[in-house]
């Protein structure tokens, strides 16, 4: 009887500890996630051609949630990318036969980066909007 006693124990211990490390880790990981820099909203994207024959200068929106970069506007652009908790961006955009591949950082409420495609490149700014 003292075996079962000692081990229904021992499990019961083990029990309470998972239990103390969940809530451990489920606090540490709020506190930390209250405690980055969120990027949600709408944000005006203004992009400038230093090199090649592409347009100008451009501005669009694009919307991040949950740190995932989409479209934010009326043109049909394929966008895809992420934010990283520290601001550092990256993203594939698309428009028929044209992709390009942007980098750079965003701020709590604005960011700049560097683009490229096959025969252009440039910079970027952002501001947020919403």
């Amino acid at each position: 009887m003292t075996s079962f006693r000692t081990s229904k124990s021992l499990r019961n211990s083990i029990r309470l500890g998972t239990a103390a490390l969940v809530t451990a880790s489920l606090t540490l990981t709020a506190s930390t996630g209250f405690a980055m820099p969120r990027y949600d909203g709408i944000w005006s994207v203004s992009i400038v051609t230093v090199k090649g024959d592409c347009i100008a200068s451009y501005r669009y929106p694009m919307k991040i949630e949950r740190g995932v970069l989409a479209n934010g506007g009326d043109i049909a652009i394929s966008v895809s990318g992420k934010v990283a908790a520290n601001g550092a961006v990256k993203v594939l955009l698309s428009h028929g036969d044209t992709h390009a591949l942007g980098s750079g950082h965003l701020a709590a409420n604005a960011g700049s980066g560097s683009w490229k495609t096959e025969t252009c490149s440039g910079s970027w700014t952002a501001e947020r909007r919403s």
